[in-house]
């Protein structure tokens, strides 16, 4: 069950309830591979609005592995996620949310 006081959420991906957090190894590993340079470029990014899929599948992952899911951005992107595209960008406005505040 993900604890909110540590920027944890649940999400429904694969038919499992999954635990995602943004931990400080999480966010240097999208800061590399979303080329950001640092945590004001990430906050940026996502605060523009223009979100790729590629974006989604790399925050979901870092999410899912900062909580400690031994899961692969290829084997995140073979799961169903529950309401498709749309739940997918909602599970990270969440999970950004949790992470960096309502501003996010």
């Amino acid at each position: 069950m993900a604890n909110m006081q540590r920027g944890e959420i649940d999400a429904v991906i694969g038919g499992e309830t999954r635990t995602l957090c943004l931990t400080l190894g999480a966010l240097a590993e999208l800061e590399a591979r979303l080329q950001a340079g640092d945590l004001n470029g990430l906050v940026e990014r996502f605060a523009a609005g223009r979100v790729s899929a590629r974006d989604l599948t790399a925050i979901l992952g870092a999410g899912l592995r900062g909580a400690g899911n031994a899961v692969s951005d290829d084997d995140l992107a073979r799961l169903s996620i529950e309401g498709g595209l749309k739940g997918a960008a909602e599970i990270c406005v969440r999970l950004l949310k949790a992470t960096f505040g309502e501003a996010a």
